[in-house]
C-alpha cells in the first residue's frame, strides 16, 4: 500500500436492529462478535479510517465501548431526521461521541439517494440536515457521507458548492489521504478479518483495481 494511502472501513450497524430496516439493509448488519474480530483486524493495519454510517443506536450501545477498549477512533455519519427515534441516535448520543473524541458527519436528512433531487429535496439534504447536526455538535460539521454510496457529479458539484470539506463514498478501493472524495470498503454481514484482509491489504489483480477506478469515474462524470 502507498505511503499516502488510507483504508476507510465503514460499518453500519451491529448486533441486533432496534428498528425496521430498509430494504436491503440487513446485508450491512454484523454480529457483535464479528464486529470485534473486524475490529480487531483493522486496528493492526498501519494506516485506516474507521467511520460509521446511518446513526444507529449500537453505534454508542456497542461500537464505542469496542472503539475505547482499543483506542481507537471513528467517523459518525448521522442520519439528522432520525436523531432521537427509537433505534437511532440520540441528541444526548451524538454528545456523548463528541466528547468522547468522536467526529460526527452528516449522512443527510432522511437516507435517500442524492442524485435527481429538486431544489429544495437537496438544500433539504445537504443544507438543513448539516445545520441541525452543527446545531447539536456546537461546531460546523464538514464531512458527509454519501446515502446508499450513490452519487454522480452533480451530487459532487452541490457538495462543493455548499463547503463540504470531505466527502465519503462506499466504492471499496483504497484512499489517498488528503483527496476531498473518499472511497470506503463497507462491511457486511459474511465478511470475516481475514477476507477483509486478503481483500484490502493484498495487492488485488490489475483487472480489478482499473475496474474500481472506472467505477468511480463513471459516478463522477455521469
Amino acid at each position: 500500500m502507498a505511503t499516502d494511502s488510507v483504508v476507510n472501513v465503514c460499518f453500519h450497524g451491529v448486533g441486533t436492529p432496534q428498528r425496521e430496516l430498509e430494504p436491503g439493509e440487513d446485508v450491512y448488519w454484523v454480529d457483535v462478535d464479528r464486529f470485534r474480530r473486524i475490529l480487531d483486524e483493522v486496528a493492526t493495519w498501519p494506516s485506516v479510517r474507521i467511520s460509521f454510517d446511518d446513526g444507529n443506536a449500537s453505534d454508542v450501545e456497542i461500537g464505542l465501548p469496542e472503539l475505547a477498549e482499543r483506542g481507537l477512533t471513528a467517523d459518525f455519519f448521522v442520519v439528522a431526521g432520525r436523531l432521537d427515534k427509537p433505534g437511532s441516535l440520540g441528541v444526548d448520543h451524538v454528545h456523548e461521541l463528541r466528547d468522547r473524541g468522536m467526529e460526527i458527519g452528516t449522512h443527510g436528512m432522511w437516507h435517500r439517494s442524492w442524485r435527481g433531487l429538486d431544489e429544495a429535496e437537496s438544500h433539504d439534504e445537504l443544507v438543513a440536515a448539516r445545520d441541525r447536526l452543527t446545531e447539536v455538535v456546537g461546531h460546523v460539521v464538514d464531512s458527509a457521507a454519501l446515502p446508499l454510496g450513490q452519487y454522480d457529479r452533480t451530487v459532487l458539484g452541490a457538495l462543493r458548492r455548499n463547503g463540504y470539506r470531505r466527502v465519503y463514498s462506499s466504492d471499496r478501493r483504497t484512499a489517498r489521504r488528503g483527496s476531498w472524495l473518499q472511497p470506503r470498503y463497507s462491511v457486511r454481514r459474511h465478511d470475516t478479518a481475514e477476507g477483509l484482509r486478503a481483500e484490502i491489504l493484498s495487492a488485488p489483480p490489475l483487472t480489478r483495481r482499473v475496474r474500481a477506478t472506472a467505477v468511480g469515474v463513471v459516478k463522477r462524470w455521469r
